[in-house]
């Protein structure tokens, strides 16, 4: 027994996920932005939602979250400093605190940067990592509210030092192109090659809708041990050199 993912399309590129534990069937729900396609897999797995975590406050991770909680009658969790911006917002939480599903157990890591109330969700025995829009495949989110520092501590200590077969879950389906932007940062890198060729191998037959993706189209989950390989920001070898790449990232 452990711990069943199911990897939700939703919006145009976003990754939902219902985190069942095999042994109880309770279930958790991260960053849910559409109730449908979600109360869908629920029915289909037959998991009882017992909790909706996000990992931050941004619409397209958050907004389906009233109404999942009124369907489930659950609380919805996000971190302490958002209890005035995270929509359906009722428990918070913080960096060291522990989330149950069923018999799973996740730590929270405090992540501030893309926004000033990131966390992730790590369950060390299922080796899974919910990061939300902090750490992507190849990439990691943009600067909105925190500093490259805030980035670097979040991104180079916190989240790489986690085992490197931690599965990493993240928001998006980014990882394309945030590889096409490694290989130009670091064009001699043999791994980043690797890895962009297969995702474009994944992606070249994807659904023209994204919420019809299947399993093989989809480049996630990532493992930590991967992301040192190939993601450039994770690699920076200083917090301005990561805010450095960030802003060409941006301009890419």
């Amino acid at each position: 027994m452990g711990l069943q993912i199911e990897r939700i399309p939703t919006l145009s590129d976003n990754y939902t996920y219902l985190v069942i534990c095999e042994a109880t069937r309770e279930a958790a729900i991260v960053d849910a932005p559409e109730a449908d396609p979600v109360i869908a897999r629920v029915k289909e797995t037959g998991a009882k939602v017992t909790k909706i975590l996000s990992t931050h406050h941004h619409p397209d991770h958050a907004m389906a979250n009233p109404k999942l909680a009124e369907t489930y009658g659950v609380p919805v969790v996000g971190h302490v400093s958002d209890s005035g911006r995270l929509a359906g917002y009722s428990d918070g939480v913080d960096e060291g605190d522990v989330v149950q599903v069923g018999n799973e157990t996740a730590r929270v890591l405090f992540i501030p940067s893309h926004t000033t109330g990131h966390v992730a969700y790590v369950f060390d025995d299922a080796k899974a990592l919910f990061s939300g829009d902090m750490l992507f495949a190849g990439g990691c989110g943009r600067l909105f509210e925190g500093t490259a520092e805030m980035m670097y501590t979040a991104l180079c200590e916190k989240l790489a030092r986690l085992p490197d077969d931690m599965r990493v879950y993240c928001g998006h389906e980014y990882t394309e192109g945030n590889l096409r932007f490694a290989a130009h940062v670091e064009p001699d890198n043999a791994d980043v090659k690797k890895k962009l060729e297969w995702a474009q191998k994944v992606r070249a037959h994807a659904a023209a809708d994204w919420h019809d993706a299947t399993d093989d189209e989809m480049t996630i989950p990532s493992t930590i041990g991967d992301e040192k390989k190939t993601n450039p920001f994770m690699r920076s070898p200083d917090a301005a050199e990561l805010g450095r790449r960030r802003k060409l990232k941006d301009e890419f």
